[in-house]
């Protein structure tokens, strides 16, 4: 994706429950709905759906319910086909979340409007049985271990990939939110020693991303320079406990072998002096595009081993076909790299979305892929893949519940002041020194910094 130079809060919560889930013949014994209005403004909402099977394994479902004023009308939905027809909402379950085993749920959601009073829906029915449980508070989840405290580094120590996930030192899955930088050759302001300490104790952002551009006025310019800019951010994650992921930002041309031969002596250099770190991730190649799966593996193939020689334990991320999709912007999908991945260990493949551009089909490849592939959202962006344009809250809410559902981490573009929809803060921040103010914030980064900063759940045992 080429880039450019480059509510009020309120909550109410309904629980059905009923004898049935789906067909008789599927589900015997019953399943629960959660309602619950996660934020409201003047004239809209947002609401999310919680649909836990309770009963034997469905495949296919459609909940049904009746929005008790008129005025009530769903805008846009997620993680689930949504129609309405007068104050009757109807949404089925789509490719990831049709099947539901005893015991799973489907998290949905929707934006709303309304124009009169905005009470919380009734008539809940799965697969057109009726909820006839009462009324109730949401079930209290049971009593867990008190989440580990400590910086993200500190507490989860060297990462390393085991079966589809990446995980901690203590051999259990973890997911890193944070935000990547955009190009340092032309928004090094933005990550002096004001706008980090913000990221990582505002955001409470578990990592850094460096984008270190390769051409565009970038490494292949002065490649001592720009190695000392990324090994400086590097220690700089590192003494506030972030990961820090060092992107080789290759871009255009798309075939990443053009730059093997910078990558080979970059990556030596880096992997040499950050070997002994805790906290880095090496991202070997950005967003490879028109060029084949074959062409991008013997790339990451080379690669792979200059920094292993050096860094034998650091996770590696390959980037994909099609502006790292998995293939799906070149019409292909996740099979290529299942039925040939890369020959390595310890390694992460990455997916990168804009979520109004990239959605459910997207989505789809990413929940079948997450099954049999290690992924890393190194880069996504709430708006269209050109970097601008509004901010498609609805899409990028379903994108992130996805990703939490799945363990995935993330790294959101960008933090920066540009110019263009995807920036975190409005132009001009990076000229001062307040990156905590919420008057710096654009949409985009109110609404990451909503998800990032809410408390990770990192365990130890």
């Amino acid at each position: 994706m080429k880039r450019l130079l480059a509510l009020l809060a309120t909550g109410a919560s309904v629980v059905g429950l009923t004898a049935l889930a789906g067909p008789p013949a599927q589900a015997a014994t019953g399943c629960s709905v959660e309602y619950t209005v996660t934020s409201q403004w003047s004239g809209g909402f947002q609401a999310g759906v919680k649909v836990t099977n309770l009963g034997d394994p469905v495949s296919g479902w459609t909940l049904g319910f009746t929005m008790p004023d008129t005025g009530q009308k769903v805008v846009q939905g997620w993680n689930a086909t949504w129609s309405q027809s007068g104050s009757a909402v109807t949404a089925g379950g789509v490719d990831w979340n049709r099947t539901l085993s005893t015991g799973a749920s489907a998290d949905l959601g929707f934006v709303g409007s309304f124009t009169g009073s905005n009470p919380a829906p009734a008539s809940f029915a799965l697969n057109g049985v009726t909820c006839t449980g009462s009324v109730t508070d949401p079930p209290t989840d049971p009593p867990t271990d008190p989440p580990a405290t400590g910086t993200p580094v500190a507490v989860n120590g060297q990462l390393h990939v085991c079966g589809v996930h990446l995980c901690n030192q203590y051999d259990r899955p973890v997911q890193l939110r944070g935000m990547s930088t955009h190009g340092i050759q032309w928004f090094g302001q933005c990550y002096g020693d004001e706008a980090l300490d913000a990221l990582a104790d505002d955001w409470k952002s578990d990592l850094l991303r460096v984008a270190m551009y390769v051409q565009e006025d970038g490494y292949e310019t002065d490649p001592e320079g720009f190695t000392g800019q990324v090994n400086a951010l590097v220690d700089e994650a590192e003494a506030r406990g972030m990961y820090a992921v060092i992107d080789f930002h290759t871009l255009t041309p798309g075939d990443p072998n053009y730059n093997l031969d910078r990558a080979k002596t970059f990556f030596t250099s880096v992997a040499a002096r950050n070997a002994d770190k805790k906290n880095v991730i090496y991202e070997i190649a950005n967003e490879p595009n028109g060029v084949s799966w074959a062409a991008i593996k013997n790339y990451a193939e080379q690669v792979i081993p200059v920094i292993r020689a050096a860094d034998p334990d650091a996770v590696v991320i390959v980037g994909t076909r099609g502006w790292s999709s998995l293939g799906v912007s070149d019409g292909s999908n996740e099979s290529e790299v299942v039925d040939n991945p890369v020959n390595a260990a310890n390694i992460m493949y990455a997916f990168h979305f804009y979520a109004a551009s990239h959605k459910d089909a997207y989505r789809s490849t990413v929940s079948r892929a997450a099954a049999k592939l290690p992924l890393f959202v190194s880069e996504f962006g709430t708006v269209s893949a050109t970097g601008g344009g509004a901010v498609d809250r609805a899409s990028s809410t379903a994108w992130l519940d996805l990703l939490d559902q799945l363990k995935i981490g993330y790294a959101n573009w960008t933090y920066s002041d540009a110019d263009e929809g995807s920036a975190a803060f409005r132009p001009g921040t990076c000229n001062g020194t307040d990156y905590s103010g919420s008057g710096m914030l654009t949409e985009s980064g109110a609404l990451v910094k909503s998800r990032i900063s809410t408390p990770d759940d990192f365990p130890t045992s």
